[in-house]
């Protein structure tokens, strides 16, 4: 992040300055007073200025942009990436030419490269920023998905009155499973193994 030193007449003015000079928002730089202004005697003598410490914030949004783009082209995908900021998530929708490799097996793919740029953005940074990354609207149709399947083998448990072994997921595919059966009178769920090869086991309340 880059770091100015200012000084003027009282930190209002410093500031409003400061952000005609970097072209900046209120919201994208940090401030610290690092000295308050003075009158001095009279309001003649020793007067002093006000300093302050000026420090524009990095755009998470310009940052993993870039280096998605730059990771879609070694893998020698066309697409474009549009990033929105919101209440802390910081969502990238990619758009182009065969998604389906980006996607890879059960959003394999698509989670790696999130995951990459999740270190990329977090890299330095005080506060948490988390990271989703989709295309095609492919989170919110797997999640459907899972949701179908969650309660399909719930059913099948019930009727069989025995304990489903789901297919190996990831932690987020998992929580939604768990999600979907909570609170569901005639099973229970459970995580079990270690990655990548972690599954969810359906109980049948007996």
């Amino acid at each position: 992040m880059d770091t100015y030193i200012r000084t003027g007449k009282n930190v209002n003015e410093v500031v409003e300055l400061a952000l005609i000079e970097l072209d900046k928002q209120r919201d994208e730089i940090e401030i610290e007073v690092l000295e308050e202004d003075s009158k001095g005697i009279l309001g003649i003598f020793g007067t002093k200025e006000a300093k302050v410490k000026i420090t524009v914030k990095e755009n998470a949004h310009l940052k993993a942009r870039e280096f998605l783009e730059g990771l879609l082209e070694k893998m020698g995908i066309k697409a474009a990436v549009e990033a929105t900021l919101e209440e802390g998530i910081l969502n990238l929708d990619v758009s182009g030419e065969n998604m389906a490799l980006l996607i890879g097996k059960r959003g394999q793919t698509l989670d790696s490269l999130q995951y990459l740029v999740s270190i990329v953005v977090n890299r330095g940074r005080e506060d948490y920023l988390r990271v989703i990354l989709d295309t095609e609207d492919y989170r919110n149709k797997r999640r459907k998905t899972l949701e179908r399947l969650a309660q399909k083998m719930a059913e099948k448990s019930r009727k069989l009155r025995k304990d489903i072994i789901l297919e190996p997921m990831n932690p987020y595919e998992r929580r939604i499973i768990h999600s979907t059966l909570q609170g569901n009178p005639h099973v229970e769920t459970k995580s079990d193994g270690a990655d990548p090869n972690r599954r969810v086991i359906i109980f049948f309340k007996r």
